[in-house]
This record gives C-alpha cells, structure tokens and sequence, in this order.
C-alpha cells in the first residue's frame, strides 16, 4: 500500500506540474532569444547595412550613409562605455563588409573597395578599388550587395535593376564574382531587388529577392553559376563576349502568367525560389541572411538560415532540404521586435546574432530610423517546429523538445492549405490555385520528437501552409511559432 501511496502521489505531482505549466500564460520569444540593443551615440546616424566581427574583438558596421564604425565592445551586456570609431567616411551605401589580413573590403553601389590603416591611428588612410566593373546611373534603387568570402576566396555581388524593373546600366540585375585578383565573373541573371546575400552551413550561396515584376512574393534563391534567377530585365548583357564566355547563350524568356515550377520544366537554365515567403504572412521585404554555424551556441537550430524582413523588423527561420538536387523546404516565424527595420545580419561563433537596422525610404514596424541589435539565446530551449521534411505521402515534422502523444496524435490538431504565385510580368501576384489538402494520418516517432504526415493532394509548386494549432508539448505548452509554410517545388520520389 505505501507503494502504491507514493506511486499515485507521485503521478498526482508530475500531472500537477505540467498542468500548471500548461495554465501559466504561454512563453514568448524573449523568454528564449533576448535582444540587447546597442545605445547608439546621437550624432550617429547608422542605418546599417553590414556588419564583420574582426579579430581583434572590435565589430565593424557599415552604413548607407557611407561610414564604417568600429565598436570596441560589441559583447558587453548591457552596453556600456563602449567607444564607437569612425574608420571611414565619404563612401556610397555600403552593403557588405569583410575583413581579410588587414584590409576592410567594402561593397559599395558602385565597386568593391579594400580599405586600410597604415599608421594605426583607428582610420583608414589607403583606399583601392577591387573591381568597378559595374555600371550605375543615380537611380535610388541600385542598390549593391556584396557577401563574405566564399571558399574560393571571391566576394559574390548582387546588383539591383535600375529602378528594379529594368537593366539600363550595366550588369544590374546580375550576380557577379569578383575574385581575389580583382577579376570579375558573370555569375547569374534574374535578379531584380536584392536585400541580402549569405551562405549555408556548407558554403552555398543565397540571396533574398523581393516582391515585384516576375517575383510573387519574396524569396530565398540559390545562386548558382551559370543559372537565371527569373527576371528577363538583364538579358541584354548576355550579348557581351565576357558573358558569353562564362555563362553561354541567354535563355528563353519565361511566359508571363505563369507558373514557377511550369518554367522551371522548359528553361534548363532557370532555378526557381528555393522558399517562398508567404506575402503579409511572413513579411514583405525580406533581407539579410546568416546561417547559424555556432555549434549549439545558438540554441537547437545548428546549420540553420536565418532571414532577416525589413518591413516588419522581423528574422525568420528557414530549414532547407535537397529534393531532386534542388533545395527546397520550410519557414518559420523566428523573432520579432527589433528597433529598426532588419537589414544586415551577422552571425558569430560565441551564438549571437548581430541584427542592424535601416527605415530610410522604405518604412518598418522598428520606428527608429536605425538600430543595432544583438541577439542572444537564453539557454530555455522554446517548443517549436524543428525540421519540416517533404516525403512521397506528405511531411515528416521534428520538434525541439518531446511532444504530447495524445495531441500530436489527432488529426484535429492540424490543418493544412496550398497555394502559390503567377510568375508574371506584372507586379507581384496573388496567392492562386488555392487548395486544401488533406491530413489521412499523423504518427507519433519512438522519440516522441517526431510526427510522420500523411497527406492527400499534395501539389508540386505549392506552399503547403501547416497549422498546428492543437500540437501540445510533454510538458502541454503550445508551439511557440504554430505555422509552417513549406515550398514543394518538387515531391520526393
């Protein structure tokens, strides 16, 4: 009997517990990825549009104004009498910066530049262009977006269309290469308005592009040389020797009215969105992009990407998967809040996420007009959709921490929509060939960390849009984020 006693009284605790977990008020994102924000000196304008940790601890941020500013104690927590130093000035919207034996490079609207401090006093006093080869005629919206260092050692740049819909001026509307030499390499058409470029965990290379002609909504696109992105507004400049000799004859022109996935089966050399941001849903103007590389450090989600939106001020989370040696797969909402709106994102290997902010122009949730923010994971893992996994029948979903049997279990604890965009000439699209397919079954893994989907109607070129609004955690939390929005551009065999 005392057995039996201890044994029910212990059940009694455990079921106490969790159903007092269940009936505080539900966890929010700052619970588990706190943001710090930096107090930015008044005569400081930053509207930051790169960001570089350098070796020596100090973290470097360019601006659209045109300055670099170094930040002598960038992990202080909160900020506090950190000495901000202006190491250049004069230059034109810097929108990537990177740092190698010494040299600052810096892609500006109109070049990449390396920069340096030859006497040591904080300031760069030698100034060389890298490459120019790229032409600009004053337009506001030829913007210019230079990444890292790539394994190669070259820095991928890409170049917004004179006023985003057209090419007037030379290679906009393009990625090119510029090379540690200085030498430039045509690498992809299609591009319209860029708002960030960033690699995966093994060295791919991304970039988001956002709403308009022949752009449904924004994106996430996988650079690859040689291949179009989907706006024909650059194809005049497939009729230059250079081009021709790196990148071959200029495809056919897609069908305005149609579909992504349509194209993408009569042009070999178009590589459509890798994931479709559902418009409004998850923003509308997505931006930077980081990977998370830290080993842990950064909370469950290791060799994850990370999507900055300018508009709603928001980073958005993307698990990406191979189907067909294509990538694909799954947003999600990350975190929200911060000062301004997100604009260049940098990771680093102690687990933050530098995030700086511009609304200059365009607008953002974040009301101030720039922010620099760093965020943080607090150690409390949240339970969230972990990976979203396309399968012949439907998805196989993990989550960050064990869940419920009995909600994971019933169909009535999901539902699922689809639809997608016109790839169109006009601007932007409505969601279209809307569907609702349907969810036969739901298994629950061994590890309970794992539901196995199957669905009826699934639709190759869709977002699938998941809802998991009745999935409760072991301990009976909901979701932290209840959506998931997967583009199944392609149905594994």
């Amino acid at each position: 009997m005392r057995f039996l006693t201890f044994g029910m009284a212990l059940n009694l605790a455990v079921w106490m517990s969790l159903s007092a977990m269940a009936e505080e008020k539900p966890p929010v994102e700052s619970d588990f990825y706190r943001l710090i924000p930096f107090d930015i000196p008044k005569e400081i304008m930053l509207e930051a549009g790169g960001i570089e940790l350098l070796p020596d601890g100090k973290l470097a941020v360019s601006t659209r104004r045109g300055e670099i500013w170094m930040i002598d104690k960038p992990f202080a927590d909160p900020p506090k009498d950190e000495k901000w130093t202006r190491f250049a000035h004069g230059l034109h919207e810097v929108l990537g910066i990177v740092q190698r034996d010494g040299w600052m490079y810096a892609t500006q609207r109109g070049e990449v530049s390396r920069l340096k401090d030859t006497n040591g006093d904080g300031k760069a006093d030698v100034f060389e262009t890298v490459n120019d080869d790229w032409h600009i005629n004053g337009d506001y919206h030829e913007y210019a977006f230079g990444s890292k260092f790539d394994r190669d050692g070259n820095i991928w740049v890409v170049l917004c269309l004179t006023g985003s819909f057209s090419s007037e001026s030379k290679y906009r509307g393009w990625c090119l290469r510029i090379t540690p030499d200085g030498k430039c390499i045509p690498t992809c058409s299609g591009i319209r308005s860029p708002g960030g470029i960033g690699m995966n965990a093994q060295g791919d290379m991304f970039y988001t592009d956002n709403q308009g002609p022949w752009n449904g909504t924004c994106e996430l696109k996988h650079l690859i040389p040689g291949k179009f992105m989907g706006h024909p507004g650059g194809f005049k400049w497939y009729d230059l020797p250079e081009v021709q000799a790196a990148m071959g004859a200029r495809p056919k022109e897609p069908e305005s009215g149609s579909r992504f996935m349509t194209e993408a089966a009569k042009i070999p050399e178009y590589e459509p969105p890798t994931i479709l941001f559902p418009y409004t849903k998850m923003g509308k103007s997505a931006s930077g992009v980081a990977c998370d590389t830290t080993g842990g450090k950064f909370g469950p989600f290791q060799n994850q990407m990370f999507v900055g939106d300018q508009s709603d001020s928001t980073v958005m989370r993307c698990f990406l998967e191979k189907v067909d040696g294509h990538f694909q797969g799954a947003c999600f909402r990350f975190r929200e809040g911060f000062g301004s709106g997100t604009l260049a994102m940098e990771m680093t290997a102690d687990g933050s996420m530098f995030v700086g902010g511009t609304n200059r122009g365009w607008g953002s949730r974040g009301p101030r007009p720039g922010a620099l923010e760093r965020m943080v994971w607090t150690g409390k893992v949240p339970f969230e959709f972990h990976e979203m996994r396309a399968k012949p029948d439907g998805f196989e979903l993990t989550f960050t921490e064990p869940v419920d049997p009995a909600t994971a279990a019933d169909l009535k604890s999901y539902t699922m929509t689809s639809y997608t965009y016109i790839f169109q000439a006009s601007y932007g699209s409505p969601e279209v060939d809307q569907a609702s397919p349907k969810i036969v079954s739901a298994t629950v893994g061994p590890d309970q960390k794992s539901v196995r989907l199957v669905v009826e109607g699934l639709k190759a070129g869709n977002i699938h849009e998941l809802t998991a609004g009745g999935l409760k955690s072991a301990a009976g939390l909901p979701l932290l984020h209840k959506e998931a929005f997967y583009t199944l551009n392609r149905i594994p065999r």
